[in-house]
């Protein structure tokens, strides 16, 4: 397939012909005196040719998709790609990479054609050999370690991917791609950045000298389809019972907090616990990467910036969060509370915009409460500790604690409600969780949704709000 490839035929055949030469040639020596061993040794000199012709095609269809690229970059017009649409623009890197390869004598069949002209298309409209994983929706998240070492995330578990970059300035060129066209940079005197894709995924990237190995990137995918909390119930990542109560405690305009770890799925919660807000209610998000999906009709979206390159122009959550609270808001969302911004959410939480989230991490409910009080000492308030524990307590009601186990499953495996002070102490109870059982010899976690037997301290709440929910819902569940 690729013998004219290279300019003087004789160099690229003379791998080929060693290669047939030293076979027929093992497999005479072992077949006449040794039959037994034929078998053995056919197949394993055989998987190695196999696989050397493989890594050498993968090799020179990589030079040739650079050399086409760079000669695409020269012929294209630059300036009307933004017009063309993907028949026409492939069309045209049909055309033009087949005088490259006439003019090359390089003969390719129509698979390795089609899959090249898919790839140059990746190359000049989208992110290279990053685009097939952005177009698998079983993939949840890219991580890349260099260019050589792409992994991805599917069903909560980490694989290694087939998907290279050519060098390292192949993926510094992908890389700049992206953050230009949010208006960001990334260089040796700014070796990180934070961005967004044009379809809404969240992306992040360091690049050396700051990674040794090359640059390093996460894509934490975008999800096209907003999960509801009927999707969320026939994954198990809780119970219908636990649904209804908290469609009552969102309805019932309670402050809530999803707490959990990187990747557990706070932020597919916060989307689908926003479900219960009446459409009625104006509501205003405020977001680093804007990545919520609220469906309600009267929604305004904010999102904060980074400084400029002369390190001035940085507009912060908290910014966010003060121009928000003198626009009306019924409820404000805040996609993650981290820093100084928790003293506004705090606030705003006690006067009158009653129904406000946000989502913190913490290991579980009590640790999300002391994640708060950090927060509060890391912004340069000095307040006593009882003072910022009340403010906590009247503030927060409700803390759903979400989980990615160990087996890659995620799930909501804790409903606490804060209840208010007993002496210096915020006082909690929890009222459902996640009883975990075993384990299953494939490493599958073995558990069930249980509530603790507790009654609602929101019970009166809800009866006013006219969700007047069944004792029967705050009983223990039997294990299925």
């Amino acid at each position: 397939m690729f013998s004219k490839y290279r300019k003087t035929p004789s160099a690229s055949d003379k791998p080929r012909t060693d290669n047939v030469a030293k076979m027929p040639a093992k497999t005479e020596q072992v077949a006449k005196p040794v039959s037994m061993r034929k078998p053995v040794v056919s197949k394993m000199a055989a998987r190695a040719v196999a696989t050397d012709k493989e890594l050498k095609r993968k090799e020179r269809m990589g030079e040739l998709k650079l050399e086409l690229h760079r000669s695409l970059l020269d012929n294209l017009n630059l300036a009307a790609l933004e017009n063309a649409t993907e028949t026409d623009l492939k069309a045209e890197i049909g055309d033009i990479s087949q005088e490259f390869l006439n003019e090359k004598g390089v003969v390719l069949n129509r698979d390795d054609r089609t899959t090249l002209i898919q790839e140059l298309y990746n190359e000049v409209k989208g992110l290279g050999p990053l685009e097939p994983l952005l177009q698998d929706d079983t993939i949840n998240d890219i991580l890349v370690n260099g260019p050589q070492q792409i992994f991805v995330e599917r069903a909560g578990k980490l694989e290694l991917s087939d998907v290279t970059f050519k060098d390292e300035r192949h993926l510094l060129r992908i890389i700049d791609k992206i953050v230009s066209a949010v208006g960001r940079r990334v260089d040796e005197s700014n070796p990180y950045v934070d961005a967004r894709l044009a379809d809404g995924s969240r992306f992040n990237a360091m690049v050396p000298p700051i990674a040794v190995d090359g640059s390093l990137v996460s894509i934490r995918k975008f999800k096209k389809e907003k999960l509801a909390i009927d999707d969320l119930v026939s994954f198990g990542a809780f119970t219908e019972e636990m649904a209804a109560y908290l469609q009552a405690a969102v309805a019932c305009r309670l402050n809530v907090i999803v707490s959990g770890g990187t990747g557990s799925g706070k932020t597919t919660t916060l989307n689908a616990l926003s479900s219960f807000i009446d459409d009625s209610e104006r509501i205003l998000t405020i977001e680093d990467t804007a990545e919520l999906q609220l469906q309600q009709t009267h929604v305004g979206r904010m999102e904060s910036r980074p400084a400029n390159v002369e390190g001035k122009g940085a507009v912060s959550q908290r910014d966010c969060l003060r121009n928000a609270l003198r626009m009306r808001p019924d409820r404000i969302i805040v996609g993650e509370t981290r820093g100084e911004e928790v003293i506004d959410m705090l606030q705003a939480m006690n006067t009158g915009h009653d129904g406000s989230m946000t989502t913190i991490h913490a290991n579980s409910a009590r640790d999300g409460v002391s994640r708060l009080e950090n927060m509060i000492a890391m912004a340069g308030i000095e307040m006593p500790i009882k003072a910022v524990r009340s403010q906590i307590s009247s503030a927060v009601n409700l803390i759903v604690q979400a989980s990615r186990l160990q087996d890659g499953s995620r799930r909501m495996v804790s409903i606490t409600e804060v209840t208010g002070m007993e002496g210096e102490v915020i006082s909690m109870q929890e009222v459902f969780r996640y009883q975990r059982v075993g384990l299953t010899p494939d490493n599958k976690i073995v558990g069930h949704f249980t509530a603790t037997g507790v009654r609602s301290h929101y019970s009166e709440r809800f009866k006013l709000w006219g969700y007047d929910l069944p004792p029967a819902i705050f009983e223990p569940f039997a294990a299925e």
